[in-house]
This record gives structure tokens, sequence and C-alpha cells, in this order.
């Protein structure tokens, strides 16, 4: 392979990367002038209320669906009904959708059936399997959903399911927390469009980076970022989450991603 140059091909771009990444992507996309940029890590934690996850756990019988999108609302919401003194199996009465397929078994490790796991986790796709499954759009105006998530999110499901008619209960059931000036920082770049390209290299660094946002749809916070994955394992992954790879190396290394991204903005 031809070796990376380095003639600043990338001075005045800036680069999203894993904050535990490729080094030698890092290092690489350095010399080539680019500003890198890890994003924040996050800690799961407890909310800073229960109230409105509690009032909703009593209120079971007014929800036709739960939906769970990750593991930590799946595992905070089961741990919430065990400490208010109610059963699992009270959610043998609700239909249940599971994200993604670690979600799906821990539900079900847990002894709670799941109707509904959906291929991908865009909103687009959720909402069309939730459809298919329902009878058509036109069911969905009569059914009540709960959503347990971060009391932070950047999902846009609930307000496609309100959008379609449905009726959505969306309750904090855990908390994302970083450092604070970090968060900021990266908030401020996204929304003034100050990051060029975000370059993952591998499936759990778009795990990772959809955590950050609580959502599985990463398309809407990144329509205007060129997206970059080492192998297509990875590209496979940002699919997943509504992203399409637009920048794939010639060989699967931090360098050749590296050089394929530099070709890419030159």
């Amino acid at each position: 392979m031809e070796p990376v140059s380095t003639n600043q091909s990338l001075a005045g771009q800036t680069i999203l990367v894993a904050p535990s990444g490729n080094s030698e992507l890092a290092a690489e996309l350095k010399r080539h002038g680019a500003r890198v940029l890890p994003w924040p890590q996050i800690e799961i934690v407890e909310p800073d209320s229960y109230a409105a996850l509690d009032e909703a756990i009593e209120n079971l019988f007014g929800y036709d669906w739960l939906i769970f999108a990750n593991v930590n609302a799946a595992g905070f919401f089961l741990r919430r009904i065990q400490n208010t003194g109610h059963e699992i199996s009270e959610l043998d009465a609700l239909r249940v959708c599971a994200l993604d397929d670690a979600t799906r078994q821990q539900l079900e490790e847990s002894r709670v059936h799941v109707d509904l796991n959906p291929e991908g986790f865009a909103t687009d796709g959720v909402l069309a399997a939730l459809e298919r499954f329902v009878g058509g759009r036109d069911s969905l105006r009569v059914l009540n959903f709960l959503i347990p998530r971060a009391a932070i999110s950047r999902d846009y499901l609930p307000q496609a399911l309100e959008d379609a008619g449905a009726r959505v209960d969306v309750v904090a059931a855990y908390r994302t927390v970083s450092n604070n000036s970090e968060l900021i920082q990266f908030d401020a770049l996204l929304a003034g469009g100050g990051i060029d390209c975000i370059a993952f290299t591998n499936p759990s660094s778009v795990l990772a980076l959809s955590r950050l946002f609580d959502t599985n749809d990463l398309s809407r916070l990144f329509k205007e970022v060129a997206v970059a994955c080492i192998d297509q394992a990875t590209g496979q992954a940002v699919k997943e989450f509504g992203l399409i790879s637009q920048i794939e190396p010639a060989e699967c290394t931090g360098t050749g991603l590296a050089h394929a991204i530099a070709t890419y903005f030159q």
C-alpha cells in the first residue's frame, strides 16, 4: 500500500473518533492536519427521581406496548419493577418490543416475552415494523406506548409514534452523565456544523456513540457529516443505526482508513 503522505490535506477538517479507538488512525489523521476530536465518554447512573417511572409501573394496565431501546432501559426498568414490589409477570399483558438483539436476550433471560425485535434500529424502520405488526398505521392511533429511556435523549421514535396518532409516555429510567464541559463543546460543534467526518473502527464504537445520545437513530444527528468505516462489519453496524458509510479503505487498518479519509476530502 502506498504510504500516507503528510501533505496537510485534512487541514481545517474536524474528524470525530471513538475516545478509546484506533490510536494509529488518530495519529495518521493528525499528520494530515486534521483536528481529531473524541466524543465524551459516558457513565450510566440512576435517574434523579424514580417518580415518573414508578407511576408508570403502577399503571401498566393503561399501556398496550413497552419499547426498550437498549439493555440499560431494560435493566433499570426490570430492577425497578422488582424493587417496588411488583412481579415481572405483570408484563405478560403487554406487547414488548426490543430494538436490538442484546436487549431481546436480556429480557428473555428475565422471563419477559418479546413480541417484536425489528431488523435495524433507525426510527423509520422501527415504525414500519410496528405498523406491520399491528395491522397498519391506522391501528397505531388506538395504542398506548410506554418507553423507558435516559433522562435526556435524542431519540426520535416517540415523536414518530405521536405523529402517527399513538399516545406515548416517555419516562426516565436512568441517566447518562459525562464531563459537562466536553459535552457542551461537543453539542456546540455538532449543532454548528463543526464536525466534518466521523470515523468508526469497529461496530462497538457505533453502539457507544448511540448511547451518548440515547438513540438508535443517528441519521438525523449526523446527516451533514461524512461517515468512514474501517471494514464491512462496521459499515453494516452504521447502516443499522441509520447511517451510510461513504468512506471505506482498501486496507482495513488505521493508516488505510486515514488515507481513505484524506483522499475523500481532497
